[in-house]
């Protein structure tokens, strides 16, 4: 397989996509380089998830192409698909731990799975990730002996446990006390400084987009109605936008249902 744009961690051209007959992104395009964030804003059921989910190739794109290393995700074989998302780290907005492993082997299962290491090694490379996380003591520990803050850092750990050059997160402050969600942001930015991960994050904090984004893109009705920096987003004069930066509610024939959206979650 050729690789285009690899200069570009993340590319996504055009893209179109959806469930049965609806469609959900609309001509959707974006790209992200290594040591930046990209934050996706919009109201529930934008499109922000289902953008992730074709990222990831859960979904298949009807149109466009979602190129990652240069490489697309659509176009590939299932043994290609699995190489290419080698690269890439999901962490999901429940974190998704299995709690029948401690967190230190929910960190380490996709390098046993992918670098084929023997379990004591991937341990010990699992407890250096959560220790990039902050989560230095809690490896031993049950998901269901961890705080919301510390489930999210550890979804974040397994996330990164293969060292990807795109990361994707999911609402990674939501459900969270102020004081817990600036300290995730915190987490974010440091990832970000180490200049070879590009971040997409997904999330509607208003906290969080002040602090980790470097550019943003808004979605309405699976459409980009913005982009640019965080400050060209919020001067845009759509009604949407405006309203979203002031926690307003739309006119009722702007709003979009949830069950015409069909997206699962926000």
């Amino acid at each position: 397989m050729t690789r285009e744009n690899s200069t570009h961690p993340l590319v996504v051209e055009n893209l179109v996509a959806g469930y049965g007959e609806a469609t959900i992104l609309d001509g959707v395009s974006l790209t992200v380089d290594a040591g930046e964030i990209l934050v996706v804003l919009g109201a529930t059921g934008s499109g922000k998830s289902t953008l992730l989910r074709c990222i990831v190739g859960l979904v298949a794109a009807r149109k466009g192409r979602v190129l990652i290393g240069g490489r697309d995700i659509n176009a590939a074989s299932d043994t290609e698909r699995e190489d290419i998302l080698r690269d890439v780290g999901l962490a999901f907005q429940e974190a998704a731990l299995l709690n029948s492993m401690t967190t230190a082997e929910n960190v380490a299962l996709p390098i046993i799975e992918h670098w084929q290491l023997d379990e004591p090694t991937a341990l010990m490379l699992a407890r250096m990730r959560l220790a990039r996380v902050g989560l230095a003591g809690a490896g031993s520990k049950m998901p269901s002996e961890l705080s919301g803050g510390m489930r999210k850092r550890a979804g974040i750990a397994r996330a990164i446990a293969l060292e990807p050059r795109l990361l994707l997160l999911d609402e990674p402050t939501a459900g969270l006390d102020p004081t817990t969600a600036r300290a995730i942001d915190e987490l974010v930015l440091s990832l970000k400084a180490r200049g070879d991960m590009a971040i997409v994050c997904v999330t509607h904090e208003l906290g969080s987009i002040n602090t980790i984004t470097d550019r943003a893109l808004m979605l309405a009705t699976g459409t980009v109605i913005a982009s640019g920096t965080l400050d060209e987003v919020r001067a845009n004069s759509d009604v949407r936008v405006q309203a979203f930066f002031r926690r307003e509610l739309l006119p009722q024939g702007e709003r979009r249902s949830l069950v015409d959206a069909l997206e699962w979650r926000g």
